[in-house]
């Protein structure tokens, strides 16, 4: 029994030791050396690339299409489905104009019939039974307006005025399909831009990662170094991906802007650029008042409101027409034939109550126009005031940005060199790396909400600005 028990401490003993010998190991070595599986090198964590280096999207097709703004205006004024729309107001604006002329036009009517009469009153009263048969082979009726004092002529101006109104709706579509897509253009410039920051945020973070692995082998840094550096890169990583997700976000936005949203990948060349805009606010605002489509659509609605209270006043006046028969039948479908014609002149039925409040109503309808032509008025001369001050803010707010990005590019290098040496921490330099890019985000966004800004000016004014001078383009 001693013997067994003695047997059982050794075991016991020997198990122990196993266990606890890499334990100690460790606990001793921890601290001064680098944990791969918790913290992997970071070309493990890379994103897979073609050999073109560009991420692989599953299911996508890598084509060389090349788009400029031009040609994504282009294809929006082709494909977005708002204009087509529009468009074909138009056409239905038109053909009811056409339909209101028609009441000048004759009427024709065919008429064939078969009656079987069988008088009752006359039947009980002589005590025979009357009943006959009454054929009619075809009655052809034509009937023509003369004269309905202007009516008519009142109806077809109202609905002039609404197809000059849909043109002009359409003229406002058009123009904010063009500001959406030059909006949804430089987005997207932004994104790519997000992209190359963030890229080089990666590359300096990388940088300091090989240096801060460098003095921990050489024993100058401690390990946490190494770890805040792997961690400041596995963020920067993280920011890389989510920039290149903004890109395929701005791409897909443009492409719904455009109309086509299953468009296959393209490339886009252009940078984000600065352009001065050489044009007065009260220039701007004169402008405006000659092209913006939404003022000539309120001035419209005016009159087309005005015509509607002309026309309530017609509703006493009558109807000058005439009309004429050819019939054939009879006691048999051929038996005899006859005509008849006449002219007629037709009053409305008179509710002078109902007309006199539809006139009212119409006065008031009017009223209401008036004062929505006003406020159409005043929202585009806000429209004009918030583009115009927001691109002079931008535009101010670009040299102080660009600034922000040299100092900040300088501190960098400074906090790094002073790093190499050994005489800053790497909090410092993470801090330094952080502002650098910043400011570059800061300086971009700026340059997007110019351009941004601009092309709300021109949305505003109704007319395309060139970049180097105050002219405006015609061409729209």
């Amino acid at each position: 029994m001693l013997e067994n028990h003695i047997m059982l401490k050794k075991l016991i003993y020997i198990l122990l030791l196993f266990i606890l010998t890499p334990l100690v190991t460790y606990c001793a070595d921890l601290g001064n050396s680098i944990d791969f599986k918790e913290y992997p090198n970071y070309e493990k964590v890379e994103p897979h690339t073609n050999f073109n280096g560009d991420p692989i999207i599953s299911g996508s097709v890598s084509k060389d299409i090349e788009m400029n703004l031009d040609n994504c205006i282009r294809i929006a004024l082709g494909n977005n489905p708002e204009i087509n729309a529009a468009f074909q107001d138009i056409l239905a604006a038109d053909a009811r104009i056409k339909q209101v002329w028609s009441n000048f036009f004759p009427t024709f009517s065919w008429q064939t019939s078969y009656t079987h009469i069988k008088q009752l009153q006359l039947s009980d009263a002589l005590g025979t039974n009357l009943q006959y048969d009454y054929y009619l082979l075809g009655q052809i009726s034509l009937q023509q307006m003369l004269y309905d004092f202007g009516v008519t002529q009142n109806q077809a101006t109202i609905r002039k005025l609404d197809y000059e109104g849909y043109k002009k709706t359409f003229e406002a579509i058009v123009n904010d399909v063009i500001f959406q897509t030059k909006d949804a253009y430089y987005n997207l410039l932004y994104a790519y831009e997000n992209v190359q920051v963030a890229n080089d945020t990666v590359k300096k973070f990388t940088a300091f990662y090989d240096q801060a692995r460098a003095f921990y082998k050489s024993g100058m840094n401690p390990k946490v170094d190494v770890t805040i550096a792997q961690s400041d890169l596995s963020d920067a990583k993280l920011s890389l991906i989510q920039a290149k997700n903004g890109v395929n976000l701005a791409i897909a936005q443009l492409n719904h802007v455009m109309g086509v949203p299953y468009l296959e990948k393209y490339k886009i060349n252009d940078k984000l650029s600065f352009s001065p805009v050489n044009l007065s606010f009260e220039q701007a605002v004169s402008i405006a008042r000659d092209s913006r489509p939404e003022l000539k659509l309120a001035e419209i609605k005016v009159e087309n409101a005005r015509q509607n209270v002309q026309l309530m006043k017609k509703s006493f006046f009558p109807t000058l027409s005439i009309e004429g028969q050819y019939q054939r039948g009879g006691k048999h479908w051929t038996s005899n034939d006859g005509f008849n014609i006449g002219g007629f002149l037709i009053f409305p039925g008179i509710n002078a109550a109902l007309i006199r409040n539809q006139i009212k109503e119409a006065r008031y309808l009017y009223d209401k126009e008036l004062a929505n032509a006003r406020i159409t008025q005043n929202e585009i001369y806000l429209e004009i005031q918030n583009a115009y001050l927001k691109l002079e803010e931008k535009r101010d707010q670009l040299p102080v940005a660009e600034l922000q990005i040299k100092q900040a590019n300088e501190n960098y290098h400074l906090s790094f060199g002073r790093y190499k040496v050994g005489e800053a921490s790497p909090i410092e330099l993470k801090n330094a790396q952080t502002t650098y890019e910043d400011a570059k985000l800061i300086y971009y966004n700026a340059l997007y909400e110019y351009n941004s800004a601009k092309a709300q000016l021109e949305k505003a004014i109704g007319k395309n600005i060139i970049n180097d001078c105050d002219k405006i383009d015609l061409k729209k």
